[in-house]
């Protein structure tokens, strides 16, 4: 039997689960607030073309708005300054969207401290236990923030002094990008820094660093909890947007099941 043939066979024979890491996209999903000074993304929004009446009899379709960078999404290099010159969304390989993941379980962290960073101690603490992290696979970092995910409120958790939700620190960023063998960056919160990260120095250490390496990130995903810390495989799918800094994605894991 083909490679391809056992795959087939444990998908259909739940030997390999499918799990789905997507948040649903409607309007009610939470989006990233900036400043007022700086330019806001849309919420996602459904504009009814015909549903089976006098528009089109036989048929259902719609049209959407929505921002790029809105629910589960995908970032490309090129989505911030330091990769100006780097990919856009449709330029990333197809091969580097089927990867394998390595899932950083600090939701206990989170949950007692919104604001919690990792920091490279807490990734190699993790190696000694399960092994390298995944060379041109995706460090999926769960902090139990998919739970707050049906309210906007919640989910950014801003008070006077801005958002508070667990993120990377600076150093960790640096070195997940310039020195890990991953290709990105998975996380449940809005966006792949910390809510705090305006503040640090560099401001917004992951999207600095991981898209000046040609590296990408994938946020606001959900499920985690049903990963393995190791051994799961991650298929994202974005829309290839010609010139797009990123796109909503269809994100899923396969994990096998014995």
């Amino acid at each position: 039997m083909s490679l391809l043939s056992s795959l087939a066979e444990a998908l259909a024979t739940a030997r390999v689960e499918v799990v789905d890491l997507t948040a649903p996209l409607s309007a009610e999903t939470p989006i990233i607030q900036l400043p007022e000074q700086f330019a806001q993304t849309a919420r996602f929004e459904l504009e009814e073309l015909s549903r089976y009446d006098d528009r089109g009899p036989a048929w259902y379709w719609n049209n959407f708005r929505t921002g790029e960078h809105t629910g589960t999404h995908f970032d490309a290099p090129n989505h911030w300054v330091t990769g100006r010159d780097g990919d856009d969304v449709a330029s990333v390989p197809a091969a580097r969207l089927i990867a394998p993941a390595a899932v950083l379980d600090f939701s206990a962290r989170a949950a007692e401290d919104p604001d919690f960073l990792l920091e490279v101690e807490h990734v190699r603490a993790w190696e000694e236990t399960h092994g390298p992290l995944p060379e041109g696979g995706w460090l999926l970092y769960r902090t139990g923030w998919a739970a707050r995910s049906a309210s906007q409120q919640e989910f950014l958790n801003a008070d006077d002094t801005g958002p508070h939700t667990p993120g990377l620190s600076p150093d960790c960023a640096r070195w997940l990008a310039e020195e890990s063998p991953v290709l990105g960056l998975g996380v449940e919160t809005v966006g792949t820094d910390a809510g705090a990260a305006h503040s640090f120095d560099p401001p917004f250490p992951c999207h600095a660093a991981l898209m000046g390496s040609g590296k990408y990130g994938l946020t606001q995903l959900q499920n985690l909890d049903r990963l393995p810390p190791t051994g799961a495989l991650v298929v994202a799918a974005p829309l290839p947007i010609v010139s797009g800094s990123g796109s909503p994605s269809r994100v899923l894991a396969l994990v096998e099941r014995g």
